[in-house]
């Protein structure tokens, strides 16, 4: 659809409103609370024939300790992931990491010093197909850019997000999905 162009004094119609509103490209699905102290959060409805394409953003989060998080479609199980990314602690090292038949996709790192934030991009996960999935996270020690694969081709409504080991804490997780052309 063109973009439309209004111009000064003009009025705008509800069906103008409408268009253009329905038209959007990132539309809000769901906000869940992660908790205190789990060692993972499903959140299940987020993914359906509405949208091929999520977005995921985390926010507010810590952990038990420096651990990895990870990232696993609700009905893909089975060692069907695959990893590859960069790890960079701030002043440190920069680590190049790749791991495969992976029971979730590696997402990121989270700490206990400081606040941890996530996206995650997510395509294909209820189609019947394979999918894949970019996610970066940034904290005060780490800042970390992954690339993934589920080779399943098991349609998933949801998701589960966890810590590789010990807890999380607090955040926001919310779901968006890419309309469609």
């Amino acid at each position: 659809m063109a973009i439309k162009t209004f111009t000064t004094g003009e009025v705008l119609t509800a069906a103008d409103t409408n268009t253009y509103l329905a038209n959007s490209g990132l539309v809000y699905i769901k906000q869940q609370t992660i908790g205190s102290g789990v060692a993972s959060v499903t959140v299940t409805n987020a993914f359906s024939t509405t949208y091929d394409n999520y977005r995921i953003i985390i926010t507010g989060m810590a952990a038990s300790g420096t651990v990895a998080t990870r990232f696993q479609l609700s009905n893909s199980t089975g060692s069907t992931y695959a990893t590859s990314g960069w790890i960079f602690q701030y002043g440190g090292t920069f680590t190049a990491e790749t791991a495969t038949a992976q029971t979730a996709a590696l997402i990121g790192h989270c700490v206990s010093t400081g606040i941890t934030t996530a996206v995650i991009e997510v395509q294909s996960p209820f189609l019947s197909t394979t999918s894949s999935f970019t996610g970066l996270s940034i904290s005060n020690t780490y800042g970390d850019d992954r690339r993934s694969f589920d080779s399943s081709t098991n349609s998933s409504t949801g998701f589960v997000f966890s810590a590789s080991s010990g807890t999380i804490t607090g955040g926001t997780i919310t779901v968006f999905g890419y309309r469609k052309a």
